[in-house]
């Protein structure tokens, strides 16, 4: 969420940056400043009838000692209008204080500078590549074809159970699962990362806080029963953690790492980009998540996309790394960079992490703030995260760039982790 003083004092600042997001908010500042300006009017009255009333009150016991009663019950009078029309105020101002909030929940974070214009994937920037293109042979198989010829993946049977996004992974599968997972823990855990397991649910309190409601209710799965929705990933429980806390300046950065299931609806998905692996409802992701001060936030932006990096490097993949355009990036992002890997048998760059600084915005709504060594005015904190490394479109190009006559390759990085090194 943005800082309403700096939408009061910058309007012209807010509209301008967001243009890069592709998002107009004209209509919304304007209104922002129309009501804070009411409030201002009614401020002044209230400040008017306020010190009336103090005078008058001060004045009644006067009146009564000199006899005065008539006097003194117009001033009693008066005093009981001055108190309604406070009250009265005081309404005023929390239903304006509402209309506010109610707005400001619309507005995207602001892009930081180095964000290219843009509308789409197509306006991303790639700004480094690496790792060497697999030769394939003409009769290479796409991943979901080596899933069944393996019985590492079984599309069908998940439709069964649950539905199309439902895969169940077996034999080796489930244990090249497990293995990623494990490898990316363990990886975490090296870089100084805390693992925590968090739910798999979260109330509206924890959505709001990291922006994913009221801006991606339609994408979440919700219990409706309860209240609650299953996460889209762990950034949301674990960067809840520190909800309504504050830190204290020596102890930032806060760093931690989560395996979880993700739950997606992917509303409006469809066609030959969502074949197997490609786009799921349910799938495994390690997260990493850091608590930063603000004057390092960009610093640590770039530690972690070099954490990545190692990641993808280590899994001998090809890959490039892209700085999101601004109509392409989150609601809530200041600075993205995606990484993709390349899928050989599909010909295709495939996605598999966000890395991205939030800076204030999340920090803001969770009222995550932190305090410097003799300050008693705690200052809002940076938050950050990347996906390190969700598991289906690894799994889909090690399978297809792996893939050889006698079976598919496991890396040398995975073996300890798998106990195989070849499917």
């Amino acid at each position: 969420m943005l800082n309403l003083k700096f939408i009061q004092d910058n309007p012209d600042v807010v509209i301008e940056k967001l243009k890069k997001k592709n998002f107009d908010a004209t209509a919304i500042v304007e209104s922002i400043t129309e009501l804070y300006r009411k409030k201002n009017n009614l401020q002044t009255q209230a400040d008017q009838a306020k010190a009336e009333m103090n005078k008058i009150s001060k004045e009644i016991g006067i009146l009564f000692r000199g006899g005065k009663r008539a006097e003194a019950d117009a001033a009693k009078t008066r005093t009981s209008e001055l108190k309604e029309n406070i009250k009265q105020y005081d309404q005023q101002f929390s239903e304006i204080e509402g209309k506010v909030n109610e707005l400001l929940v619309l507005l995207p974070n602001l892009p930081h500078e180095s964000v290219p214009a843009g509308k789409g994937a197509d306006d991303n920037e790639v700004v480094k590549s690496g790792g060497e293109m697999p030769q394939m042979e003409a009769t290479a198989l796409p991943h979901w074809e080596l899933a069944a010829k393996y019985n590492l993946i079984d599309f069908e049977l998940g439709v069964k159970l649950t539905g199309a996004g439902f895969p169940v992974y077996r034999g080796k599968g489930a244990r090249l699962q497990r293995a990623l997972i494990n490898f990316f823990l363990a990886e975490a855990t090296k870089a100084g990362y805390e693992e925590v397991q968090p739910p798999l649910m979260v109330n509206e309190a924890s959505g709001f806080g990291t922006g994913q409601l009221p801006d991606k209710e339609g994408q979440m799965y919700h219990v409706g029963i309860d209240n609650l929705y299953l996460i889209p990933t762990a950034e949301v429980p674990v960067t809840n953690i520190y909800r309504d806390v504050i830190l204290e300046a020596k102890d930032l950065p806060y760093k931690n790492t989560a395996y979880s299931a993700c739950f997606r609806r992917e509303a409006g998905s469809y066609g030959k980009d969502v074949r197997g692996l490609n786009r799921l409802h349910q799938f495994d992701k390690v997260e990493i998540v850091q608590v930063a001060h603000p004057d390092k936030s960009y610093e640590i932006l770039e530690q972690m996309v070099a954490h990545v990096e190692g990641l993808v490097q280590k899994l001998e993949l090809p890959y490039r790394i892209l700085r999101l355009c601004g109509g392409d990036m989150s609601f809530t992002s200041a600075l993205t960079y995606d990484f993709e890997v390349y899928s050989a048998a599909q010909g295709k760059w495939l996605e598999v992490s966000s890395v991205s600084n939030f800076e204030a915005f999340q920090a803001n709504r969770l009222k995550l703030r932190f305090r410097e060594d003799g300050s008693k005015k705690p200052q809002i904190a940076h938050t950050l995260n990347g996906s390190a490394l969700a598991l289906p479109r690894i799994v889909a190009a090690l399978l297809e760039n792996n893939q050889a006559s006698e079976g598919i390759r496991i890396p040398k990085v995975l073996v300890p982790y798998t106990g195989f090194e070849m499917i």
